[in-house]
């Protein structure tokens, strides 16, 4: 298997051998050169997985070979060794695109550490690790992160319920295909689910299945998620929006291992693993009475929260040069960077929306730019276009259905029979529809205003 290679820069040839002989009996291949120039010559002919130059050397020094490297190819990381006198001038270089910087004299694990961290971002597998694919789709220097990711791929090896927590947007869905990929199942189907962004009443058919004839609309039988996951990993997004009923169901499935379609009346073994996630504070739910306790430690045998993206900086320029790699291949253009500006703005803005609001920015920045740098003005303008805060599906259609059926209560002054026929629905399933939103008729029969 082939081994990262990293392109090791200083003037000092004792010092230069020495860190070498560490790199390789720590699984690396090592390409040394004697100055910046030279490493540029080396450049020219081969790419290696990263670049690792001390700061003072004489000629081109360190941060001047960095500046060069990053206008000819900014996927590649670099990191230097820098002394403590120049420690102001490598952190402002991390706003431009450096991957990192370590003092000296340099803790040997620490540098291998971050020379993991920036070949798998390279796209190569870290030394010592041979199966990194696993992770391949999460972009991260954090050190926070990669504790989550050393418990998760912990977790993989489970057959244990996991729920994944965090904000809406911290890559939720990415972690718990990681994890699929990382377990044992990882051969079987990986089947998803936002139980929140399916009607209520198609949700059951939709988790397990249902049979022909089983309701208007079924012409043919339906085998559903779990029954199609047999033997992978079966992922529950958004678990908080599961509607009480359909919690009573699922419970059951979990505690017996098999699943009922609807309209059979017979049960169906299954072999799966699940794996949930929700925005939601589950605790705060189960005390309002809308998620089941039991369910709750059901799912919640192990956790992991996933950081927001503003608890995480470190990680936004990598994302963002991820993301620009990605995005320049889909509109076909000849993007190679970010100028300054661009990403220290992106660096200390807020991002209520994480990762899925930072790939959206990016996403407008590569669709308008016109030059090969994308400026600071696109980034400012993609910021100020987004809303202030990025409601969930399900969150904006909960908000709707409870402002509609309250339209209808005032409209009809709380009869329910009245707001079923203008609803085009049964009266039991609009009552069902006002205990979710706690709307109570009764409140409505008067000429007063009406509690919101």
């Amino acid at each position: 298997m082939k081994k990262p290679l990293i392109l090791l820069v200083d003037d000092d040839a004792s010092l230069r051998t020495l860190i070498a002989l560490r790199l390789e009996a720590n699984g690396f291949d090592v390409a040394a050169a004697d100055s910046g120039e030279a490493a540029l010559a080396m450049l020219a002919h081969a790419r290696p997985d990263a670049v690792l130059t001390d700061i003072q050397m004489p000629g081109m020094d360190g941060m001047a070979l960095f500046r060069a490297i990053h206008a000819r190819d900014p996927a590649l990381p670099v990191i230097v060794l820098t002394a403590h006198g120049t420690i102001p001038d490598a952190v402002a270089a991390t706003q431009q695109g450096l991957f990192g910087y370590l003092t000296k004299p340099y803790d040997a694990p620490t540098l291998v550490d971050m020379l993991n961290r920036a070949t798998r971002l390279a796209g190569a597998k870290p030394a010592g690790d041979i199966d990194a694919a696993w992770r391949a789709d999460i972009v991260t220097a954090s050190a926070a992160m990669e504790r989550l990711l050393a418990e998760a791929r912990l977790a993989a090896q489970s057959e244990a319920p996991l729920l994944i927590l965090g904000e809406s947007g911290t890559g939720k869905e990415v972690l718990a295909r990681a994890v699929h990929r990382a377990s044992p199942r990882r051969d079987y189907p990986f089947v998803a689910i936002n139980c929140g962004a399916i009607p209520a009443e198609l949700l059951e058919s939709e988790l397990f299945g249902h049979m022909r004839g089983a309701f208007t609309g079924a012409a043919r039988d339906h085998a559903g998620l779990f029954l199609s996951a047999q033997g992978g990993t079966v992922f529950l997004d958004e678990i908080g929006d599961m509607p009480p009923p359909l919690q009573v169901k699922l419970l059951r499935v979990l505690q017996e291992n098999e699943v009922r379609p609807v309209g059979s009346t017979e049960a169906r073994p299954i072999d799966v693993r699940i794996l949930s996630a929700t925005h939601r504070n589950l605790e705060e739910a189960i005390a309002a009475g809308s998620f089941r306790e039991d369910l709750y430690y059901r799912l919640n045998v192990v956790s992991l929260t996933l950081l927001p993206l503003r608890e995480r900086r470190e990680d936004i320029p990598l994302l963002a040069r991820h993301f620009l790699r990605e995005l320049a291949g889909k509109y076909r253009r000849a993007l190679t960077g970010f100028a300054p500006e661009a990403l220290e703005m992106m660096a200390s803005a807020d991002w209520p929306g994480n990762i899925r609001q930072l790939r959206n920015v990016l996403e407008q920045c590569c669709a308008l730019a016109t030059t090969p740098t994308i400026p600071a003005s696109l980034v400012a303008r993609a910021l100020r276009d987004r809303p202030a805060e990025i409601r969930p599906l399900a969150e904006a259609r909960a908000a709707f259905e409870r402002d509609y059926l309250v339209t209808l209560l005032k409209l009809t002054r709380g009869q329910v029979s009245e707001v079923a026929r203008l609803a085009g629905r049964n009266r039991t399933e609009v009552y069902r529809l006002l205990q979710r939103h706690q709307l109570n008729p009764g409140l409505f029969k008067t000429d007063g205003e009406c509690p919101q």
